[in-house]
């Protein structure tokens, strides 16, 4: 090292906040092209959070719509406190283990300047972009009990679940001395941490909340409905295939090739489920080229290429994106197999299409795609690394098992405290959450004069949000609709005429 080069580094410690920024320019030590490609990465992958509102608040009936958007800038909000408060630290300190990390940073404790354990990144940036990670899969996992579920006890469970589900998770995959990563399974972006945990955890809160009420399906079977709004569950999945450019493309830490590789996969996986889902839900069922079809296609494809991204050949983002949205979509037949009311299908969407992309991952990783920016891997069966298959298997049973028992557990206990019972009553379900959790409702809704409640036992918020009669197939194929991609949207718009 030459005396300048001596100079210019004085005064960086490395450890702690990095050095004191009054005497030092902590910045020299990192790129600042990779700083702001993270930090725009990070604006990308925040919008996926209202993304998924969205989508969700489209696939809901009327009455139920303003809580899915509420739940988006809810986990932006309560996530955003608990990354702060202790997530990082639990996920990412510079002491942690290969089970979860310690509290040497709580609070953001000498979180600054320093590099991050993981990658050439300051703490503080890569604290910030791995808590809007945190808050998109707290958002995915609350779906799994929409329309029924109490607000209050939702907050509860959520905070409880970022801290002892989605931070050991986290950790085993991406901490440095993770269990899983010194094991050797590879997860490029979150197929395991975002996808399955979430998964798990939103069939777990489906499980014990029970299926949603309607006097018109027989009691044996779960019930179905259209859904309220296809224009913003379209517009959920424009903020959401956007969003994942930062989600997957900021994930290599850096702005190199690699980055640019794994931002092509994501947008082929995603065009290629896209169109293998319509072409399933039109042979499957009615002959319609379903526009929600396409909106779970597209979110399968993201899906299942998300632990992929960074390490497999462009070539292999077709097969991946066309797997997981078939895989996907005769999985969301699942619940009615078990009877559990999964109706946004989280788990069909986020566990199963993790697993299948976590499962090609092993069969496609290259150790050349991930050496575009230095990354060093023995790649997956391509490479004739035959191990690395049993080693994705292990990490993804390890993440469902862990997420679906925990999970179930927390909501058991919380079920048992009266004032955390996480269903909503009878009387309340059948209002809608938006009337009575919210106090807010549609704005569609107020001017058909439909927000307050009826008589003879049917509101009229029920009447203009309910399709009794008119169910889909099992497995029907929305991205969480659980019931209506067997119908085109010309159907939607004879009923809406109806109303």
């Amino acid at each position: 090292m030459s005396d300048a080069d001596a100079s210019t580094t004085a005064g960086l410690t490395g450890t702690g906040t990095g050095g004191d920024s009054l005497t030092v320019d902590l910045n020299q030590q990192f790129d600042r092209a990779d700083m702001a490609w993270i930090m725009v990465s990070s604006a990308l992958v925040w919008i996926m959070i209202p993304g998924v509102g969205l989508l969700y608040s489209g696939l809901s009936r009327k009455k139920n719509a303003v809580s899915l958007l509420w739940m988006s800038i809810m986990a932006a909000g309560l996530i955003g406190f608990e990354w702060f408060f202790w997530g990082y630290s639990l996920t990412f300190s510079h002491h942690g283990g290969a089970f979860l990390g310690k509290m040497n940073n709580f609070c953001l404790m000498d979180v600054l300047g320093a590099p991050s354990v993981v990658t050439a990144l300051p703490d503080i940036l890569f604290c910030f972009y791995q808590g809007m990670f945190a808050c998109v899969t707290g958002m995915i996992m609350v779906g799994g009990a929409h329309e029924r579920a109490r607000l209050g006890p939702m907050m509860v469970y959520l905070f409880i679940w970022m801290t002892i589900v989605y931070s050991p998770v986290a950790c085993w995959t991406w901490g440095p001395k993770g269990w899983l990563v010194v094991l050797g399974s590879l997860d490029y972006a979150g197929g395991g941490p975002v996808h399955m945990a979430s998964g798990a955890g939103a069939l777990a809160y489906a499980f014990v909340c029970g299926k949603r009420r309607d006097p018109s399906t027989d009691s044996n079977k779960l019930p179905t409905f259209k859904p309220h709004s296809v224009t913003s569950a379209v517009f959920g999945t424009v903020f959401l295939w956007f969003g994942w450019f930062g989600f997957n493309g900021g994930s290599t830490g850096n702005a190199s090739i690699r980055s640019a590789y794994a931002l092509f996969n994501t947008n082929l996986a995603a065009a290629c489920g896209a169109i293998t889902w319509l072409l399933v839900d039109y042979f499957r069922f009615e002959r319609k080229w379903t526009t929600i079809g396409m909106c779970s296609g597209a979110v399968a494809g993201l899906v299942g290429i998300t632990p992929a991204a960074g390490f497999v050949p462009v070539y292999f983002a077709v097969p991946i994106g066309m797997v997981t949205a078939i895989g996907c979509n005769y999985a969301t037949s699942l619940k009615h197999l078990f009877r559990i009311d999964d109706g946004l299908d989280v788990f069909a969407l986020h566990g199963v299409g993790g697993f299948l992309g976590s499962f090609m991952t092993g069969l496609f990783a290259a150790d050349y795609v991930a050496a575009l920016d230095g990354t060093e891997i023995k790649g997956g069966w391509i490479n004739h690394h035959w191990k690395q298959l049993g080693y994705q298997l292990s990490g993804s049973v390890s993440i469902l098992a862990w997420s679906f028992g925990i999970s179930t557990t927390i909501l058991m206990v919380m079920n048992r405290i009266p004032f955390l019972h996480v269903r909503l009553d009878e009387d309340k379900e059948n209002l809608g959450i938006d009337f009575t959790e919210i106090g807010e409702q549609d704005d569609d809704l107020e001017e058909k004069g439909l927000d307050t409640p009826g008589i003879a036992g049917m509101t009229p918020i029920d009447q203009g949000a309910i399709t009794p009669g008119i169910n889909t197939p099992p497995g029907g194929g929305a991205a969480g609709a659980g019931a209506a991609t067997g119908k085109s949207s010309s159907d939607l718009d004879t009923k809406k005429a109806e109303e």
